[in-house]
């Protein structure tokens, strides 16, 4: 396993949105060759405008099992709630 190239993360940004999203995870020897692989695996139909590859060791995640106490803080703050704010008729449908 000492020879096995690091494992990628890849998300790729469509043409209509800001935002990129993640389409899977590919093996690279470095970032150039990962963008290039990610290109000719997850953009064969020219849908993507740009990419972003992370190698998958830095990456922090949460764990699902903490998903209470991490989120818990936040309940016992009213204003950041949609409930707290009137809102006001001429705005329409939110």
């Amino acid at each position: 396993m000492k020879n096995e190239w690091p494992l990628w993360e890849v998300f790729i940004r469509g043409q209509h949105g800001m935002s990129h999203r993640h389409v899977g995870s590919l093996h690279a020897p470095d970032a150039e060759m990962a963008i290039k692989n990610a290109r000719d695996v997850y953009t064969r139909r020219n849908e993507g405008v740009s990419i972003w590859v992370v190698e998958a060791r830095h990456i922090a995640a949460s764990s699902p099992s903490d998903k209470g106490p991490l989120y818990e803080p936040s309940e016992s703050k009213v204003y950041r709630h949609p409930t707290f704010f009137d809102i006001p008729e001429d705005v329409g449908a939110m």
